[in-house]
């Protein structure tokens, strides 16, 4: 079986983890079929994405025993490259769904552990369950998060919380994890919920969702001039064309919108 899945369905990209007896552990193999998800995700025309685990869990974090033959390699010619532009393959397994144009809402359950959970922060939305248990795993090994978890934890969450869960390595539940700002909301059954997510945001303009996610990452990043520009920016580049007036005519007839 592939390590991941990927199907299409009502402009609806689902991404799935197929490692279920493994715990969708991250092995290399599982690496290289993340990021080729994502490349190809990123190249259709997926209005939004739904990433998910099959199994007990979304992703336990690395696979110690298959990444074991990856010590016998220097640290830094292995972790120092930039693959990606500004990222390394390892930091690209979260960062893709970043640069995926469109919202990614990542179901979770079971242990999102380490590297699982960095995976899960590249997402837009995080839908978690409630048995779902969520760590910043690497000190346990010595190690410090290097899978773009710098990057998007600050985003997220108080820098006192992030340096307990970091210097700690302790797992918290879902509901702490939705207090602390790495979990966006619970759901008993969080594929089911993170579908009807997704197919409400396949209702909404395709054009207007892709600039509300570019106008967002800026907002994060860049000074106050440069977000300001974006918004006129991105707000000139909808007005009048057809997606927002298939939107106004939805509106007026109290029908879903047709989009071209």
């Amino acid at each position: 079986m592939p390590r991941v899945s990927v199907e299409y369905r009502d402009h609806i990209a689902f991404v799935t983890l197929t490692r279920p007896e493994k715990m969708n552990a991250l092995d290399p193999e599982m690496v290289e079929a993340i990021l080729a998800a994502g490349g190809e995700v990123a190249t259709t025309d997926a209005r939004v994405v739904v990433l998910s685990g099959m199994g007990k869990s979304f992703c336990a974090g690395l696979d110690v025993a298959s990444f074991a033959a990856l010590a016998q390699m220097d640290p830094a010619e292995r972790l120092m490259p930039r693959t990606h532009g500004d990222t390394n393959d390892m930091q690209e397994l979260a960062l893709v769904w970043r640069r995926v144009p469109v919202p990614v809402i990542a179901a979770l359950h079971g242990a999102v552990y380490g590297g699982g959970l960095q995976l899960a922060l590249g997402a837009d939305i995080r839908i978690a369950a409630p048995d779902t248990r969520l760590a910043v795993m690497e000190m346990k090994w010595g190690l410090v998060p290097d899978m773009g978890g710098m990057v998007l934890l600050p985003q997220l969450m108080r820098s006192d919380v992030m340096r307990q869960m970091t210097y700690t390595a302790q797992p918290v539940d879902a509901a702490q994890g939705e207090r602390w700002g790495l979990v966006t909301s619970l759901a008993d059954d969080p594929l089911t919920a993170a579908t009807a997510m997704a197919e409400h945001i396949v209702n909404q303009s395709p054009t207007a969702i892709r600039a509300a996610k570019r106008l967002i990452s800026v907002a994060e990043s860049e000074a106050r001039g440069e977000v300001l520009l974006a918004e006129s920016f991105e707000q000139s580049a909808l007005i009048g064309r057809p997606d927002q007036m298939a939107v106004i005519a939805g509106q007026m007839s109290g029908k879903p919108p047709k989009f071209p």
